[in-house]
């Protein structure tokens, strides 16, 4: 796969979360997924994304830097919504908030096989 190819798979992985079109998230993640470094599955990662959506009901994923070299990504995901309650530990009950997450996937084939994600808890409290 080229660093275009990668790219590519990458942006539509993120169009299928901003389209909460989970029937086709096997499309991009792999049955054994992992996330920071524990194996949730494919339908443990579905669930842990449905419950974002569920906290933050405006949530969309914006790509501001995407690097790729296969097999891998690294990306900064940029968002500004209103979570309903409680996020990350914090109360932030509605009020607009914008931070950014610093992530990194490894794909295996064409599926993404590793995540590692760091949210940028100290800009939501510095909001707050």
């Amino acid at each position: 796969m080229t660093r275009d190819d990668i790219a590519d798979l990458y942006r539509g992985y993120i169009a299928c979360l901003n389209e909460q079109d989970w029937d086709n998230l096997g499309r991009f993640v792999g049955e054994e997924v992992q996330y920071n470094g524990e194996t949730i599955g494919l339908s443990g990662y579905r669930r842990m994304l449905e419950g974002d959506f569920e906290a933050i009901p405006d949530l969309r994923f914006n790509i501001e830097l995407l690097i790729s070299e296969p097999p891998r990504v690294a990306a900064r995901l940029h968002f500004d919504c209103h979570p309903k309650g409680v996020l990350f530990g914090l109360s932030v009950n509605g009020r607009r908030v914008s931070f950014a997450e610093n992530v990194f996937y490894e794909f295996h084939g064409s599926r993404i096989r590793e995540v590692w994600s760091v949210i940028d808890k100290a800009a939501i409290q510095a909001q707050l």
